[in-house]
């Protein structure tokens, strides 16, 4: 299924993805598809795992497989697949690289942020932008017409609500162990967004979607 996915890129770009029409008011499925989001985030992580590690991780906690049992599927001694799962399970999980009371109060702010971007609400999201916010995206997420690098509150929330319907595919996810958003869509990574926050204002966020760039974040589940 992994490998499946690498080769079923979603197109992200077309003009029924990026719809520039107002945000519509969500629906009990567009909640189940949030809900969802700790599952998606999640194959993201799990598809930058080693195979036999990944096998002992989601058997094991997942599923609750015996290391007895999984050893032979990867080939290992049942105390070497228990160190493939520890290892995997400490990929998943991440280590921030801020203290716990920094990744609370960015955690509050970008999902602040990302709800006023699901909801299409303008005042929502200039409430979390510092004055002089700067959105820089690589070229590979950029729309026709779309700058690569803006500044400004009201010019970065405009272009945030008018790409509502991406972010009802984005969740929160730990990207180089501080709080960001991941756009994976059935668990294929397509952009991520790194924030810088000071205070309770986002003064800067970039959007990473070249895949040699994708490929030098490291993720994980945000707990």
């Amino acid at each position: 299924m992994l490998r499946a996915r690498r080769v079923r890129r979603e197109d992200l770009t077309g003009p029924e993805f990026l719809d520039q029409a107002p945000a519509r008011r969500r629906t009990p499925e567009d909640e189940a598809l949030v809900a969802d989001s700790v599952s998606r985030a999640l194959l993201v992580v799990l598809d930058t795992l080693e195979p036999a590690e990944r096998i002992a991780f989601v058997l094991h906690d997942m599923f609750a497989v015996p290391f007895a049992q999984i050893a032979p599927i990867v080939e290992r001694t049942p105390v070497a697949t228990k160190k493939l799962a520890s290892r995997a399970r400490r990929r998943v999980q991440g280590t921030p690289t801020v203290s716990a009371a920094e990744l609370s109060r960015q955690r509050r702010v970008v999902s602040a942020f990302l709800d006023a971007a699901r909801s299409g609400d303008l005042a929502a999201v200039l409430e979390v932008l510092d004055p002089d916010v700067v959105r820089r995206v690589d070229a590979a997420a950029l729309a026709p017409g779309m700058s690569a690098e803006l500044s400004g509150a009201r010019p970065v929330a405009k272009g945030t609500v008018a790409l509502a319907k991406r972010s009802q595919l984005a969740e929160l996810a730990l990207v180089n162990g501080e709080v960001g958003v991941v756009l994976a869509p059935h668990g294929s990574l397509v952009l991520a967004i790194t924030f810088t926050v000071a205070g309770d204002k986002i003064t800067a966020y970039d959007v990473v979607a070249e895949p040699d760039r994708l490929g030098q974040l490291t993720l994980a589940v945000l707990g």
